[in-house]
């Protein structure tokens, strides 16, 4: 079982990618696929992104 350092509703930044820089709070966890989905907020409106593990840092 992988291990990650996340939980639903952490800040975590975005390292990589075409929203890095960006800072969300973690949806969902997918630990099959190593990926989190990050609520963003882009333009005023909380986005979902998906992302792997080793894309964001937590906060």
């Amino acid at each position: 079982m992988p291990t990650h350092e996340f939980e639903v509703n952490d800040t975590v930044q975005i390292k990589t990618g075409p929203f890095a820089t960006f800072s969300g709070h973690v949806a969902e966890i997918n630990e099959d696929q190593l990926k989190v989905k990050v609520l963003v907020d882009i333009f005023g409106r909380e986005t979902p992104v998906e992302l792997d593990f080793t894309q964001v840092t937590k906060l």
